[in-house]
């Protein structure tokens, strides 16, 4: 960074910003830990000798502190994949539920929004396809920051809501399902792709965008004819602009499918969830008649919702980056 015309080339540079910030994210809590108990044991040793018993608590506190410090970095150590890294596409679809789950898709990506602002990551709206009466069909986002797949690759699957329906005139119970799809963007992928396997659709973009977005045809759908994967992108004015976002989501979505065909695990992970209802859910969040979020892979729960809807999501994200760890050590056991 310090070389000479090294801003020249911004894109180039950008990424070299971004992986000194991933890089930083895990060796500053590691020398911040590691300089506290040095000065915490020092503190300890002084306040001992001279029997000073409020610094003796000052230090206990302290330690409490530093051992919840100790927690994050162990946590941030399960974030090893050769992905983990990177940054991220984050997609939301509505599931089985009509009308509700758009509303639920339209409330999952409120929560997930809140919770990129508080850990400062950074997103852009890529796509987003409304719902018929209310919410949202579904919705792609680019988030960019450090360990973004890592984390958010703990989120992929079925996501089920149970609440009384705002859209029933009886005040009935109601079932609603959406799913949470994670890939992460790759810099440079070698997979080739044959331009007579694809079709490329240019449609008029959804939503509020000006004058010019809503009249001109500038969104872009691209359907992978062999696989039939479908991405689309409608962020940008720019027709061009958004066929080569397309592109790119389309290679990553192409890379994760060809890494499913070699590792099982992964394929487990983040391989086809199914239809998206009963039976395929990762986590439940029961407003009606109880309340009560819990996740089906590790058994944490939370009767807190409205911390978890406004993005306290945290919790549930290291509960899984350990199941997921005991899980892989135990495989390679």
């Amino acid at each position: 960074m310090a070389q000479p015309g090294f801003w020249d080339n911004p894109d180039a540079a950008q990424k070299v910003v971004t992986q000194l910030s991933a890089l930083k994210a895990v060796i500053d809590p590691i020398e911040k830990a590691t300089t506290a108990v040095t000065d915490l044991r020092e503190l300890f040793e002084l306040a001992e000798e001279e029997g000073d018993e409020d610094t003796l608590e000052s230090v206990e506190a302290e330690l409490d502190e530093l051992r919840r410090q100790c927690d994050r970095i162990e946590i941030a150590g399960m974030l090893n994949g050769p992905d983990d890294l990177r940054d991220c596409f984050f997609s939301i679809h509505a599931g089985a539920g009509g009308t509700e789950s758009c509303d639920w898709a339209q409330m999952l990506l409120r929560m997930y929004t809140r919770y990129f602002e508080t850990a400062r990551y950074k997103y852009e709206q890529m796509d987003l396809t409304p719902g018929e009466e209310a919410g949202i069909r579904s919705v792609t986002l680019r988030v960019r920051g450090p360990f973004a797949f890592g984390k958010l690759s703990c989120e992929a699957g079925v996501h089920r809501l149970v609440r009384i329906s705002p859209f029933d005139a009886q005040s009935r119970r109601h079932t609603s399902f959406a799913a949470v799809d994670v890939i992460p963007e790759q810099d440079e992928v070698d997979i080739e792709i044959n331009e007579d396997d694809l079709r490329i659709d240019t449609y008029r973009a959804s939503g509020a965008g000006g004058q010019h977005v809503n009249k001109v045809s500038s969104a872009v759908r691209i359907t992978h004819l062999p696989t039939g994967i479908v991405v689309q992108c409608q962020n940008d004015r720019s027709q061009h602009k958004n066929r080569a976002e397309a592109m790119k989501m389309l290679m990553a979505r192409l890379y994760m499918l060809e890494k499913q065909k070699r590792d099982e695990e992964i394929s487990k992970l983040y391989g086809n969830k199914g239809e998206i209802a009963w039976g395929n859910q990762i986590r439940s969040y029961v407003l009606q008649p109880y309340q009560m979020i819990k996740d089906h892979r590790t058994d944490h729960q939370t009767g807190n919702v409205d911390a978890v809807l406004d993005g306290d999501i945290e919790p549930f994200i290291e509960s899984y980056l350990k199941f997921r760890s005991q899980k892989k050590s135990k495989q390679a056991g």
